[in-house]
């Protein structure tokens, strides 16, 4: 194992897919978690390695009298206690290593962005991510011609799907360093940009930013959203607006993906799509039955792409499979939705974030859908608040638009007038932004404990 904790770079690419050729497995660490988080994960991977890029090393440093099993530490300076890549380079061989990589071989352990404690280590062998990436290159529309853009961190199973589906197509990598709305439209310009896979909320950014207009996206083919719903109204106008095959994407680091391909798009604009071929979907009430078509409960899948387990976590692997009457394990997702007719999946909202107001089930997103039409709304997070009448209550966390005043008894009442009874707020509250990690997740359980209310 070769723990990589790197801000985004070319050298960062070069080292995960050299140690994979080398026949290791690569533990890409979000950069923006704690120093004993990061120790915690390197120390559980089994990592007898650490790369690091400059802004990290003196954490590494820093962190080394815990990590026992580390050996090696690499770098691209020439540090005290570090190996530097270029010597790397220079001594290596020219020829391939001889390695014999087998299909079930640890191909990386990728961290969950756990909530408390430990995050999990979600294991891929090489041949569930070859898998992987066959069908998401063809459901993304990836080629040998393909210039694609990496914003977020390298670290992130979205990035992979840009890294390992240009790859296996023959195509070129662009990897920014961070993420700008403006750097990305000229970066889609002067690199000629074919294929990017973003959050909902980068999207956004580049939907609201002043130079869109003026920008020239017309090299762009196909685009991929994903990481946490995408709005109604954002994905017309995204729609619209690119000019491209703008796909949207659910799916779990724990291989679960399904894809709206824009052929669809105008009929199903609400689905998340339809499976990828290879991977099956049901949907299981409370009891742990099948439900019928068009009822919602938890999505649960299997197939070939879907993890080898969470390493060492004999508890969380069975926390997370569901029997079906063969005997056949699924993996439970947490999230609710339901399929129509015709296969095409909705996703109705997260199990945990969902609020049980007097005994009935509310969904945030339904909530949240109605209130992001509302003029002076840019951001919305519905969560519930404690209730002596009810248990819970829902309510909005709000971030205006530009120029918006915000009148909370308002916006409230608007609100009221278009949801049914039991999903009317208690009451909003206005921020400058959201909690979001770094995928762009807004983060419900900081929110949870910052407005614990009383509805």
């Amino acid at each position: 194992r070769i723990a990589v904790l790197m801000c985004n770079s070319v050298d960062m690419v070069e080292i995960m897919f050299a140690a994979l050729k080398a026949g290791a497995a690569v533990v890409p660490l979000n950069t923006s978690v704690t120093d004993a988080a990061a120790a915690a994960m390197i120390e559980d991977s089994g990592a007898v390695a650490v790369a690091a890029s400059d802004e990290h090393c003196a954490r590494v440093d820093a962190l080394r009298p815990a990590l026992g099993r580390v050996r090696h530490y690499l770098a691209p300076e020439n540090l005290a206690g570090w190996t530097t890549l270029e010597s790397l380079r220079a001594g290596g061989p020219d020829e391939a290593p001889l390695v014999e990589v087998a299909d079930d071989d640890v191909c990386n352990i990728i961290y969950s962005s756990g909530t408390t404690g430990l995050p999990k280590g979600i294991v891929h062998t090489h041949r569930r991510r070859l898998d992987w990436a066959y069908d998401l290159a063809i459901a993304l529309r990836y080629h040998s011609g393909a210039v694609t853009l990496c914003t977020l961190g390298l670290y992130s199973n979205i990035s992979w799907v840009g890294l390992l589906c240009t790859f296996l197509a023959g195509g070129t990598v662009v990897v920014a360093r961070g993420f700008d709305a403006g750097e990305v439209l000229k970066v889609i310009a002067r690199r000629r940009v074919t294929h990017t896979s973003m959050v909902p909320v980068q999207f956004q950014r580049l939907l609201e930013h002043p130079q869109l207009a003026a920008s020239d996206v017309s090299s762009l083919q196909a685009v991929m959203c994903c990481g946490s719903p995408l709005a109604l109204e954002t994905k017309r106008a995204l729609i619209g607006r690119l000019g491209c095959d703008f796909i949207e994407l659910y799916g779990l680091t724990e291989g679960v993906i399904t894809t709206l391909a824009p052929e669809d798009a105008h009929r199903k604009l609400a689905s998340v799509g339809k499976p990828l071929h290879g991977t099956d979907l049901r949907i299981i009430d409370e009891a742990g039955r099948e439900a019928a078509r068009g009822e919602a409960g938890e999505i649960v899948s299997r197939g070939r792409i879907v993890m080898a387990g969470y390493h060492g976590r004999p508890d969380a692997n069975a926390e997370s499979t569901w029997l079906d009457e063969r005997g056949r394990a699924w993996l439970r997702t947490g999230d609710i939705g339901r399929l129509d007719e015709e296969g095409f999946l909705y996703i109705v909202d997260r199990r945990k974030d969902m609020i049980i107001s007097g005994g009935q089930n509310v969904y945030p997103a339904d909530i949240e859908a109605v209130m992001i039409a509302h003029a002076d709304v840019s951001e919305v997070a519905v969560i519930g608040v404690a209730s002596e009448k009810w248990g819970e209550s829902p309510f909005g966390i709000v971030v205006l638009r530009p120029g918006a005043r915000g009148d909370g008894a308002a916006l409230v009442k608007w609100t009221n007038e278009r949801v049914g009874r039991q999903q009317r707020i208690v009451g909003v509250a206005f921020r400058d932004s959201l909690p979001r990690n770094p995928n762009g997740k807004i983060l419900k359980r900081e929110l949870r404990r910052e407005y614990p209310g009383t509805g």
